[in-house]
């Protein structure tokens, strides 16, 4: 049986922690960040989480994470 492809544009954005749980970067912290506030920016650094329904689909693309 061939090996399965990699979808590479979630391979780009997720990444498994430690413990095996699957973690992305938040999305709004590119550009234009003027006009947010201080404390909506710190937010957005912290790394989240992904949620126990997308996990099948995500694993699917990305079957070597």
């Amino acid at each position: 049986m061939p090996k399965m492809k990699t979808h590479r544009g979630a391979a780009k954005r997720f990444r498994k922690s430690g413990s095996g749980k699957i973690r992305f970067q938040k999305q709004n912290k590119r550009h234009i960040l003027t006009k947010m506030s201080s404390k909506r920016k710190r937010q957005l650094r912290v790394s989240g989480e992904l949620k126990k329904a997308d996990r099948k689909r995500v694993e699917q693309m990305v079957p070597y994470l």
